[in-house]
């Protein structure tokens, strides 16, 4: 395979690679890789793992080509609290640089600028079918670990997880803190703007970010969607649910006219082998050095190239 060096977007310029398969003949299908939520490098390095350097490197065996870059919050995390104030949302964060992906991975002349596609994980899923409507125009969207729910649903559902198998004096600190939050995320239905963005939520982050993603629902873009969909979900993943998300998932789109869902047993939310089954012991997990399963990586590849 060949790695290069880019970079994507002019305003907030980040570094990124891009990864040319090898083998098959040009032009070759492609993948914009959208990663989940926190500030994380083009890898999407949590700990001992790099879940994304996995994808693109496996995919590339397969003749799929693939981007991927530095989260604008990791580069750029102060600074864009200092321009956009209590106004940040996902849509500086995450979109726009999703797009220009998109837009540069379609200017190579290696790439089949009309066989691209998205995959995100976890947040990158819920958002793919954002992304694409609001300019990613993708061939097909694949999601990994994503949920059709409102991302404070989830946090309320997973803070409630995490202090159910906590114990003692750490179980009575986050019980604290974790009252508080919640109260927060109750309220934010019935917020004005004004009043999400003068509530501070986690760091620089007000509740005004999680406003503005919820105001219309991973589910409702999906509604609307007549893209091929490839739904990706494993059966130990402890931040998103089998039940609530994957079968979530279903049930929207049981009407959709090409998506494919896999479900993996024994698979956490990098997909890979599930060693702890506790929510509160999920950074011990990622600290072990493992990779994303090669039947993960073949079963997307294979997909993008039924469809390319």
């Amino acid at each position: 395979m060949i790695t290069e060096k880019v970079t994507i977007g002019s305003n907030y310029p980040l570094d990124g690679l891009i990864t040319i398969p090898d083998t098959g003949k040009s032009p070759y299908p492609a993948v914009v890789l959208v990663q989940g939520s926190g500030a994380h490098d083009m890898d999407e390095k949590i700990k001992g793992i790099r879940p994304f350097k996995d994808i693109a490197e496996g995919l590339a065996k397969f003749g799929v080509a693939s981007i991927r870059y530095n989260k604008r919050s990791l580069t750029y995390g102060k600074q864009m609290v200092k321009t956009l104030g209590n106004s940040l949302t996902v849509k500086e964060e995450v979109i726009e640089d999703a797009v220009l992906a998109a837009e540069l991975l379609r200017q190579d002349s290696r790439i089949n600028p009309d066989k691209t596609f998205i995959v995100g994980h976890s947040l990158g899923g819920m958002l793919a079918p954002r992304i694409d409507a609001e300019g990613g125009n993708f061939s097909g969207l694949i999601i990994l670990a994503g949920s059709p729910r409102r991302l404070e649903d989830i946090m309320k559902e997973q803070q409630a997880e995490y202090l159910n198998s906590s114990k003692g004096f750490v179980k009575w600190i986050a019980g604290k803190q974790i009252k508080k939050i919640s109260e927060n995320l109750a309220k934010i239905s019935t917020m004005s703007d004004e009043e999400a963005k003068n509530t501070r939520f986690a760091g620089g982050t007000t509740l005004y970010y999680l406003k503005e993603m919820g105001a219309k629902s991973p589910a409702e873009y999906l509604e609307s969607s007549t893209k091929p969909i490839l739904v990706m979900h494993g059966d130990k993943d402890l931040q998103v649910l089998t039940d609530k998300d994957f079968e979530g998932y279903k049930k929207i789109l049981e009407n959709h006219p090409d998506v494919t869902f896999t479900l993996y047993p024994n698979l956490n939310h990098c997909f890979m082998p599930s060693v702890y089954s506790e929510i509160s012991k999920l950074m011990k997990e990622y600290k072990l050095e493992r990779h994303v399963e090669e039947y993960v990586i073949a079963d997307m590849a294979q997909w993008v190239n039924a469809h390319a």
